[in-house]
């Protein structure tokens, strides 16, 4: 199983194998606190995909269209993921505020049509 969690929110024993998928480390939240099993920023988008989304939900569609590029195009950064998510529960975890609009969004469906 695949799910997005925003990294502010308590963590679960449910969570199992917890990965950051954000290029930006999360403001105010240390290391320690997060747990994480790791870190895949290579998996986020790309910084100027990311400047250019500014989690604008008019571009939504646009956004998953191109992150989704992205992805194709950077299959071997996902191998962590997609071997995490083959050992039980994976948790993507993100920053932003929005839990629809977000990359890590994009990255679960994308993730699962590649298991």
């Amino acid at each position: 199983m695949i799910q997005v969690k925003r990294a502010y929110d308590p963590i679960s024993a449910r969570d199992g194998r917890r990965f950051l998928v954000d290029r930006l480390w999360p403001r105010g939240l240390s290391r320690s606190k997060l747990k994480l099993t790791g870190w895949v920023k290579e998996a986020a988008p790309s910084e100027a995909l990311r400047k250019w989304f500014a989690h604008d939900p008019d571009k939504w569609p646009q956004f998953q269209k191109k992150y989704r590029q992205e992805l194709k195009a950077n299959r071997q950064a996902l191998l962590p993921l997609v071997q995490a998510s083959k050992k039980g529960t994976l948790t993507l975890l993100f920053a932003a505020k929005d839990p629809v609009h977000n990359n890590a969004q994009v990255l679960k469906i994308y993730l699962q049509g590649r298991r």
